[in-house]
């Protein structure tokens, strides 16, 4: 079979900039791009002054902040779940190297909103009558025309790159996600370059597929991908690897468990042939 759109984990890796927007898809410590993101981290010199995007984001994006790449985050949560804070993004912010910008649901989903209809912003009724306006100055309000109500105008959110995780794609690019979808299909409609990473990729996909190859620019063959958040159904959250990395940052071991779980998920792609 022909190549279509497929590409290798450090080629698509090679193609993020500094300066850029990434968007991480997944949820939590479900189907989070983990290995993409080491592959991101082996770079010399690794990309720097990212901004990450991500509608709740965990341990991909903690590994992209310890690595030194991210100096903002556009996320309304961030942390391990049951497994405690995201260390890394945490001790970050603490020591002011990490900007960021407050998000709540509501703001990205109308972010991308208005990004996907074309439009500088979306307005909603979010927002009003809370605090958030005092850490986000930037965002407006406006009177709605109709009602002669003031509604929140919430900005735009643009994408450079969505980097995905998905039980798998085909050589065109179509995809399945394998549940959980999140906002993923709508960072891929507004990012400039959608990177699939996928247990298995085939020929064709016979469909129903959760996003269109149209919207996809590559597409890498990564078993274990996700490693050691879930990717259903193929494997369950790694409780005791998502333990290991907190005790490992905690210890200041960051660089460490960075290259160990390299190591790691090479030895569990080999395992699984």
């Amino acid at each position: 079979m022909g190549a279509g759109k497929q590409s290798d984990m450090a080629s698509a890796a090679a193609l993020i900039a500094s300066g850029e927007t990434v968007g991480l898809g997944g949820m939590t410590i479900y189907r989070r791009p983990l290995a993409f993101a080491r592959a991101l981290a082996q770079r010399t010199p690794r990309p720097h002054d990212l901004t990450l995007l991500a509608f709740a984001a965990g341990m991909a994006a903690d590994l992209l902040v310890g690595a030194g790449m991210v100096t903002r985050t556009r996320t309304c949560y961030f942390g391990l779940e049951s497994f405690g804070l995201a260390p890394m993004f945490s001790s970050a912010v603490e020591a002011q190297r990490v900007t960021v910008i407050e998000e709540s649901e509501a703001s990205i989903a109308c972010g991308l909103r208005a990004s996907m209809a074309g439009v500088g912003f979306m307005p909603s009724q979010a927002w009003q009558g809370s605090d958030m306006f005092r850490v986000r100055p930037d965002v407006q309000t406006m009177t709605d025309p109709y009602t002669n109500k003031i509604v929140t105008a919430f900005p735009a959110i643009r994408c450079d790159t969505a980097v995905i995780h998905a039980l798998e794609a085909d050589l065109d690019g179509n995809v399945v996600l394998g549940g959980n979808p999140t906002i993923d299909l709508e960072l891929a409609l507004v990012a400039q370059r959608v990177i699939i990473t996928a247990e298995s990729v085939v020929a064709r996909l016979p469909g129903p597929i959760d996003i269109p190859g149209l919207m996809v620019s590559h597409v890498v063959h990564c078993p274990w991908g996700a490693w050691p958040t879930s990717c259903f159904p193929r494997y369950a959250v790694d409780g005791e690897a998502l333990l290991d990395y907190v005790d490992a940052c905690r210890q200041g071991r960051f660089e460490e468990y960075l290259a160990e779980s390299y190591d790691t998920h090479t030895q569990l792609q080999r395992e699984s042939g």
